[in-house]
């Protein structure tokens, strides 16, 4: 039984937990504080450094073919999704940072990683699922803060988002992703060839941020203001939330007439939402003693939707199995 538990918990989720129960337990505080931001800083750039270095332009001029899909995930992405997040967010007896977390939850774009993997393990468009989540991170770095700025007027203390979070996203986001991707042609080799280094320095610079974002928060009473309860109702409402835009992608895929292969991509593509990007850009765009809250949705949201997409595909992958044998063998005379 405590394996099978374990099993539902990748390892990246388990170290993402541990951080957060450090931060709980040994926050970073007064002098510490600047030289983890600075640290966290620097991860960030990187990141993005790398993420435009690992971006292809063939993925581009080739994922424009496929437009009608593509614009179906982004629509639910960054249309659907905030909408429904809208509504979460204006529920009455919802606290305020946890409102303003699940709003930001939803408009945030997709993963990449998982979204390719799901789709390949479910059988889909392998090929489409890739350009559809480049787009979808390659758009949402411009997307997502202008959202936020426009649906997110109470979420920071200075009532918007401001010149200063502008620049920095800038700066911390969009020049590095920029350069990196200009930079492909002379370190993208150097990049496909060390995808553990990628890996680590994405999964490092995620640890960071959670730490010193959850440092913060624990030290202006980030659990004292949050119950169990709360966290409870939270859990319900991501799930609620993520099944909702599944049903929504599933009937759109039918309603768009879309291939087995194509609605796959747009089952997972569109209903997911990506922590490695999300954390990053709300350690920029909101006050430090608010991220801890901020990202608290997200990081829920993202267990739950890797449980849920890896049942899910399992089980595409064994209708098409069951599919294949059914169709009798040709006989040639």
């Amino acid at each position: 039984m405590l394996r099978r538990l374990i099993a539902i918990f990748e390892p990246f989720v388990l170290m993402l937990l541990a951080t957060v129960l450090l931060a709980s337990v040994l926050p970073v505080r007064g002098g510490a504080v600047p030289v983890f931001e600075g640290i966290t800083d620097a991860a960030i750039v990187l990141l993005f450094l790398l993420h435009g270095a690992k971006l292809s332009r063939a993925a581009i001029l080739d994922g424009a073919r496929n437009w009608r899909l593509h614009l179906a995930a982004l629509g639910v992405t960054f249309v659907l999704f905030p909408i429904f997040g809208l509504g979460l967010a204006a529920l009455p007896w919802l606290p305020a940072s946890i409102g303003a977390g699940l709003l930001f939850l939803t408009l945030l774009p997709s993963t990449v990683q998982s979204s390719i993997a799901f789709t390949a393990i479910a059988r889909g468009n392998v090929a489409a699922a890739v350009c559809s989540a480049s787009f979808s991170n390659l758009i949402g770095i411009l997307i997502t803060p202008a959202l936020v700025a426009l649906l997110m007027t109470g979420a920071s203390s200075s009532g918007a988002i401001s010149i200063d979070s502008v620049e920095a996203i800038a700066l911390q986001l969009l020049l590095p992703f920029v350069l990196g991707h200009l930079a492909r042609p002379w370190i993208g080799g150097f990049v496909g060839r060390h995808k553990k280094m990628v890996t680590v320095v994405d999964r490092g610079s995620i640890l960071l941020v959670v730490y010193t974002a959850f440092s913060a928060a624990v030290v202006e009473g980030l659990w004292q203001r949050t119950s169990g309860e709360t966290l409870a109702v939270l859990a319900a409402l991501c799930c609620l939330l993520l099944l909702a835009v599944m049903l929504a992608t599933y009937g759109i895929g039918k309603w768009m007439g879309l291939p087995r292969e194509d609605a796959i991509v747009l089952l997972f593509c569109g209903s997911k939402k990506s922590l490695a990007s999300g954390v990053p850009m709300a350690g920029v765009l909101f006050p430090a003693a608010q991220v801890g809250a901020i990202i608290l949705p997200l990081m829920l949201f993202h267990q739950i939707q890797l449980i849920a997409c890896a049942v899910i595909a399992r089980r595409y992958a064994d209708s098409a199995t069951a599919e294949t044998a059914a169709v009798p063998p040709m006989v040639i005379v």
